[in-house]
């Protein structure tokens, strides 16, 4: 992507690592960034855009980060092995959270196992080795169980933090935060790029009438509308892949239990019922709304399967505990990505900007 955007006559390419941004009296002038060989430069220009990843050193200023770390992936390369289903990526539901397969060449398939919380075992002292041979091979497919523990063997183990962050910017003249820097939501799903992708689709729209940017504050002014826009697609797929972790990951609770096996079963009705869910992952439907109703769907799809065809006291107090569950899963990240923004955008103000005049 970076070489096809130098191709372009009006792009210059400068690499270097970025210390700081240039601030002069709240508006950002641009960015004092290091090169290779080590020399301090600066770089100007009216409008910055801060996009340096998941470990921004740079979003402070910008937006009001609140990074959670519900897991970790532990990454391998299985080579010379045969997916179940040629072609698809695999989601194991395993004890205790879930395991990708998905292919990356030909000959190879990458493995992610997901580790709830922060810390996993130690690749060192060989503790990480046993535990995926203890706890994660039996889970995995017999298909690709030989090929797994070869991985294994060979020691070329990657682990990553999974983060999660909803978007809260703080409007700052002469700069916009983009990327995993700005919002970060669990991977299970691979929708960070289709997010990054959509919110570039959404600046280039805004950016392109625009002639001059040199007037940083009725700049952020009219940008405000970019945090309402970018909603439909980033607050599906944010709210999708933090709901299906949740409902992914074992539990000892019966409701919770339920409620994986009735989302397995739902998706596993065709239809409508898979590939509706399917459109959201991928932000071919990026309505908030379809999202919820899926949801709950599910849920009552698993009540209705506890209940009939012949409901007892337990089975319907684990299913008014799986509606309470599903509800208790779902309405802190609608809240956290913002129930205006998500459902009712045309009531936010700042959507109706035109844009500067030169």
């Amino acid at each position: 992507m970076r070489e096809k955007a130098t191709t372009l006559p009006n792009v210059r390419l400068e690499q270097g690592t970025v210390t700081s941004l240039l601030e002069e009296k709240g508006t950002i002038r641009g960015v004092q960034y290091k090169t290779k060989d080590g020399e301090e430069l600066r770089a100007y220009a009216p409008l910055t855009i801060v996009c340096d990843g998941c470990f921004s050193n740079l979003r402070h200023s910008l937006c009001n980060p609140k990074v959670d770390v519900p897991s970790c992936f532990v990454g391998l390369v299985l080579e010379n092995c045969e997916l179940p289903f040629a072609n698809h990526g695999h989601v194991i539901l395993a004890d205790p959270s879930p395991i990708l397969f998905y292919p990356i060449s030909s000959a190879e398939v990458r493995c992610l196992v997901d580790v709830p919380g922060k810390k996993v075992p130690s690749i060192a002292n060989g503790e990480m080795a046993n535990y995926l041979k203890t706890v994660v091979a039996p889970q995995v497919p017999p298909e690709l169980h030989d090929a797994f523990i070869t991985a294994v063997n060979k020691g070329h183990i990657r682990t990553m933090p999974n983060r999660s962050m909803p978007a809260d910017p703080h409007p700052t003249p002469g700069a916009l935060l983009m990327g995993d820097a700005f919002n970060m939501r669990h991977p299970l799903t691979g929708g960070g790029m289709t997010v990054a992708l959509s919110d570039i689709v959404v600046l280039r729209n805004l950016l392109k009438p625009l002639r001059d940017l040199h007037d940083a504050a009725s700049l952020t002014n009219y940008l405000e509308s970019f945090y309402t826009l970018r909603k439909p697609v980033a607050s599906t797929i944010n709210t999708l892949a933090g709901a299906l972790y949740k409902v992914f990951s074992a539990s000892p609770d019966e409701a919770r239990k339920e409620m994986r096996q009735a989302c397995f079963d739902y998706l596993s009705l065709g239809g409508v019922f898979s590939t509706g869910p399917v459109a959201l992952l991928s932000g071919l439907n990026p309505r908030p709304l379809s999202l919820v109703l899926h949801f709950f769907a599910v849920a009552i799809y698993g009540v209705g399967r506890l209940i009939l065809p012949f409901p007892s006291l337990k089975r319907m107090s684990i299913g008014a505990r799986l509606i309470s569950s599903a509800s208790g899963i779902i309405f802190p990240i609608i809240k956290a990505e913002g129930v205006r923004q998500m459902f009712f955008p045309a009531t936010v103000p700042a959507v109706y900007r035109a844009p500067p005049v030169d």
